[in-house]
């Protein structure tokens, strides 16, 4: 395939935004108020929306007459190159939006980078996107405010969601050699660089509503190379359920 390491550096963009966005989708109905459920569903097609264009973009770059359909549906597991902390599951209320708030800030500075890369496509892609990933990043951090400052046990449980979902945070800020390729090309970002502003901020509103900022050296990763959690496999029995039992179908 021509271009093929542009190909899977799109890939490792998009999924991100493909696999939170499943894992949104499945709250639908089910959040713990009508205007709090509909927020989800929208962030989730936010991000769904996305994903299309990045997915057609590498559909086009495939050249063999893939579909953004079949590149969204039909991968095996260890071809998604989405970081591990998005495939968490939702185990509840506080974890989806201490899960949502910790990939929201990076989202932001990811895309502001993104907005400067060579590849015209990815630039306008991610000038479109930063304005809803804005959004999201002002609801997920309210609620962790709301949350880590109101009862004792809803401090409790977001406390608990951060300590359980620290480890999986340093992986945003590990370069694959794809990555490399691509940054040195000026055309992907260096995510490093704004590695240091990302726990500046994300500590800066734990601390507002005394959260506890996780101590710890060690993080896990390998989601950004198709080396997935347990819980990757079930999320995508659902998520290409439909595709493959009644193929050619569209979105």
């Amino acid at each position: 395939m021509k271009n093929e390491t542009l190909y899977k550096y799109i890939l490792s963009i998009a999924d991100n935004s493909l696999i939170l966005g499943q894992r949104l989708g499945e709250l639908c109905g089910h959040g713990p108020s009508l205007e709090t459920d509909i927020a989800c569903t929208n962030i989730a097609l936010d991000l769904l929306g996305q994903v299309r264009s990045y997915y057609q973009y590498a559909a086009k770059l495939a050249g063999d007459g893939r579909t953004e359909d079949d590149i969204a549906m039909l991968r095996n597991e260890r071809e998604y190159l989405n970081v591990l902390l998005l495939e968490q599951p939702n185990t509840d209320f506080a974890y989806i939006m201490a899960r949502q708030f910790l990939f929201d800030v990076y989202h932001v500075l990811f895309l502001q980078e993104l907005q400067k890369s060579h590849d015209v496509t990815l630039s306008a892609i991610a000038n479109k996107a930063i304005k809803e990933a804005s959004y999201h990043q002002r609801f997920s951090s309210d609620w962790v405010k709301r949350l880590g400052d109101g009862t004792e046990e809803s401090h409790k449980k977001m406390q608990t969601a951060i300590n359980d979902l620290w480890v999986y945070t340093d992986e945003f800020f590990h370069l694959t050699e794809i990555d490399k390729i691509m940054v040195e090309k000026s055309i992907g970002v260096d995510v490093l660089k704004f590695k240091d502003q990302y726990y500046n901020r994300v500590n800066k509103i734990l601390e507002q509503v005394t959260l506890i900022i996780p101590e710890s050296n060690y993080f896990l990763k390998g989601g950004k190379e198709g080396i997935h959690t347990e819980h990757m496999g079930y999320l995508l029995t659902e998520l290409q359920y439909m595709q493959r039992t009644y193929p050619k179908m569209s979105w």
